[in-house]
């Protein structure tokens, strides 16, 4: 006969959380830099080096200095415990002492009345991009920007604007270089008898978001994509982002343009002729 209160099957299954993991649940924590975590299903082991929220991703280094990018989200460990990694928090803006494009901040100053000329750009993202960079400096002259959706009828535009002394026409575009369509649109509208109310410049990037500076995104510099393929798909597919629909390239915008925070972020091609467009329309 046994004596005691042995009991060889253990303690009743039902008393217990059966169905917890093995290590234990998933807690979430933020993804600071510097923490050493595992990736679940690659095994892929290193330190996050960078948390980009536009895009939900976490770039782990290994120990040989490698890097490779993960979702944001469960499928973590910590020191051997589950973790569902989240954005680390935002800390709240200091009062900027100047503009984004440098010039000197004056607070609690109103927007001058939109004047009657105005700045004309090819697509949303050139506008998003000049309005962040200058545009505390275009409410104070009372300039308005407006995207045209490409090049291609800048000149109907025009036509309707019918610019004058007093309604002046600035136009950005991009990749103006010798011999492209765009330099012989730009040609065509400057021998037309509006051609002294209208100034178009451009940059030689392929597109705006190679104003960027490279660096800033933690490339060296922005992929090469070969002429049969579209342009930001092909950036975004280089750089191992999502790439598959309009709403990935718009991810990706948001994501580059939440790198800019002012003139020092842009390459140098492209300030010089938004400040010579915006001299041009305030001229009196």
């Amino acid at each position: 006969m046994v004596s005691g209160s042995f009991d060889r099957y253990g303690s009743d299954v039902l008393n217990t959380d059966w169905r917890a993991p093995k290590r234990g649940r998933a807690v979430e924590i933020e993804a600071d830099k510097g923490l050493v975590v595992e990736e679940v299903t690659t095994d892929w082991c290193g330190e996050i080096v960078a948390v980009e929220r536009d895009l939900d991703t976490v770039t782990l280094e290994d120990r040989r200095g490698r890097r490779r990018t993960f979702p944001l989200g469960p499928g973590f460990l910590l020191e051997g415990v589950p973790v569902i990694l989240r954005p680390p928090s935002r800390q709240g803006p200091k009062a900027p002492t100047r503009t984004a494009s440098g010039s000197v901040a004056v607070p609690g100053t109103k927007a001058r009345v939109a004047r009657a000329s105005r700045i004309f750009v090819e697509g949303r993202h050139d506008a998003e991009l000049v309005e962040k960079v200058w545009g505390d400096d275009l409410r104070i002259e009372g300039v308005v920007v407006e995207y045209l959706d490409g090049i291609d009828d800048l000149s109907e535009h025009l036509r309707d604007f019918r610019p004058a002394a007093e309604r002046k026409v600035g136009v950005l575009v991009d990749h103006l270089v010798a011999g492209s369509k765009e330099s012989r649109i730009a040609a065509s509208v400057a021998k037309s008898p509006i051609g002294k109310h209208v100034l178009i410049v451009g940059h030689p990037f392929v597109d705006v978001w190679q104003a960027v500076k490279p660096e800033r995104l933690g490339i060296k510099a922005w992929p090469t994509v070969p002429r049969n393929v579209e342009w930001k798909k092909g950036v975004c597919q280089s750089l191992g982002w999502p790439h598959r629909d309009q709403a990935d390239i718009a991810r990706a915008w948001k994501h580059i343009l939440s790198k800019v925070s002012s003139f020092n972020d842009l390459e140098p091609a492209l300030l010089g002729r938004v400040e010579e467009l915006i001299d041009f329309v305030t001229a009196p």
